[in-house]
């Protein structure tokens, strides 16, 4: 299933003078955003603060945005550093598309009838018709990008160029603190504020891993190694390579080496696949399959031992890191197309294989050590450019949310323990939440990242701050019964409540 890209995000506001407060910005769905929705405006003082402030404006902090918008009762800002809303640049690659139906937008699951769905998008666009006749269930990257850019533009509340430097819990106030930098076209800060608020939706996402052995040369900006995130800023350079290795078995280097297999030459491919994993094996789509990311199964998986979910996690990985049937039946093609008049493309796909160690050779070449564990073989690969399509890396908290750190109840392997609505578990002096997003894979298993329980996700944070089911969610969501005893459903009305009323796994 597709896994979102949401950056380290942060916020800030303009120096308002003390007390000042201004409403909350309305706007209708389809107008021209302002130009910098958040350069005036005063988001909270010390005496109102807000009901939520979001850090981040990912995929899922912006589907609880857009949820949030219509339920009046409920302020709230959301806070992002980059100057504007995009969803993996680097890898919106001409025809690659979701892993996930068009449902799964920022809202149909949990409201069908909301203007920020991505129906609504087309019809706002005028392509409602061209996308009926078209019969796509499945969207290519780039028109996702461009809905969810869409709803950032024309959504209320969104502050873009905006900072998070801390975090800290105010008991005088009972809010949290967050101070901000605003951030300037240059980058550079412009000014510094604060700003309160009751409950926290952290979605900060995650970051390009490079394994160590490729860290000093994917750092050297003259030799050719990049995370496949940055893969179309640097197409051109890298096509211009006599010899290219993707590293990576998932979907992103799929992707990739399938986009530069198309764009060599005949018989001069010049191109080495390597993956970890035993196959480049398809990712598990069937339909039973696909129930694991249902919320049944997500609470199924909450509701087991510690030491039961750490150990069913890594079993799953063919759940949403395999790799699209579409895109292996097209790699496949592509090679068997040009087997036609005799010969076999020099392209090299290897699975099974581990990177040792990377050095230079001269100034320009890169040298791989590879080991083959179930062969017991070690070999040297020389290559001009390698893509790293080594999949991303949850973003570190641990200076954002230093202040809080000693009010953090943990797992025994020192992760944060997350209740099942979503919130980490604090000490009970603490009654403001933090919500996650993205962060819970350890807690609520390998749906987490995937933009198919993005609304329902949203509904049940968004339920459980009004108290009430603004969002009615079903109580049974697959055919498949996880257990032989089923977990029973969560209430939808749950209100905010102490964090010493919570009844959590040890």
């Amino acid at each position: 299933m597709s896994t979102p890209h949401p950056d380290a995000a942060t916020l800030q506001l303009p120096s308002p003078s003390p007390g000042a407060d201004t409403p909350p910005r309305t706007r209708t769905a389809g107008t021209e955003p302002d130009p910098d929705p958040a350069g005036t405006r005063s988001i909270s003082t010390p005496d109102e603060p807000l009901d939520l402030i979001g850090i981040g404006i990912g995929p899922f902090n912006l589907s609880l945005a857009a949820l949030a918008q219509p339920l009046t009762e409920l302020r709230t800002a959301f806070y992002e550093q980059r100057h504007a809303f995009h969803w993996h640049p680097g890898l919106l690659i001409e025809d690659a598309t979701l892993q996930v139906p068009f449902l799964a937008d920022l809202v149909t699951l949990a409201d069908p009838t909301s203007p920020w769905s991505f129906l609504n998008y087309l019809k706002h666009r005028e392509r409602l018709f061209p996308f009926y006749f078209a019969e796509r269930f499945h969207l290519h990257r780039a028109e996702y990008d461009a809905y969810c850019r869409w709803v950032s533009k024309n959504l209320p509340d969104l502050h873009f160029r905006h900072q998070v430097d801390a975090i800290r819990w105010n008991a005088d106030r009972a809010a949290f603190e967050v101070d901000h930098t605003r951030i300037g076209a240059d980058g550079e800060a412009e000014s510094l504020g604060r700003a309160y608020a009751r409950n926290l939706a952290l979605g900060i996402g995650s970051v390009p891993h490079v394994p160590e052995a490729l860290k000093p040369l994917a750092d050297a900006p003259a030799v050719p190694v990049l995370h496949s995130a940055d893969y179309l800023t640097h197409r051109e350079r890298l096509l211009a390579a006599e010899h290219i290795t993707v590293i990576g078995g998932g979907q992103s280097g799929a992707e990739v080496f399938l986009d530069l297999l198309r764009a060599r030459p005949a018989g001069r491919e010049g191109l080495h696949w390597l993956a970890r994993t035993a196959a480049f094996a398809p990712m598990e789509y069937s339909k039973l399959g696909l129930e694991h990311f249902t919320p049944d199964y997500t609470r199924y998986f909450h509701a087991l031992p510690e030491p039961v979910r750490d150990e069913l996690l890594p079993g799953q990985w063919q759940l949403h890191k395999g790799i699209d049937h579409g895109t292996l039946a097209a790699i496949h093609d592509e090679l068997y197309r040009r087997t036609l008049h005799g010969g076999w493309p020099d392209a090299t796909l290897t699975p099974g294989v581990t990177v040792r160690t990377a050095g230079r050779v001269g100034t320009t070449k890169v040298e791989l050590h590879l080991e083959h564990p179930h062969q017991a073989a070690r070999s040297r690969l020389t290559t001009d450019a390698v893509v790293l399509a080594t999949g991303y890396r949850p973003s570190r908290t641990d200076t954002l949310l230093a202040a809080l750190d000693p009010y953090m109840r943990r797992d025994a392997a020192v992760r944060p323990r997350i209740d099942t609505e979503q919130r980490l578990v604090l000490d009970p002096c603490v009654t403001g939440s933090v919500f996650v997003q993205n962060a819970e894979h350890h807690t609520h298993g390998v749906g987490t990242p995937d933009l198919g329980l993005a609304a329902w996700r949203s509904a049940t944070i968004l339920n459980t701050l009004t108290g009430r089911p603004a969002y009615p969610l079903p109580n049974r969501t697959a055919f498949t019964t996880f257990g032989l005893r089923p977990s029973p459903p969560r209430s939808a009305t749950r209100a905010p409540r102490p964090n010493s009323t919570l009844i959590e796994n040890p």
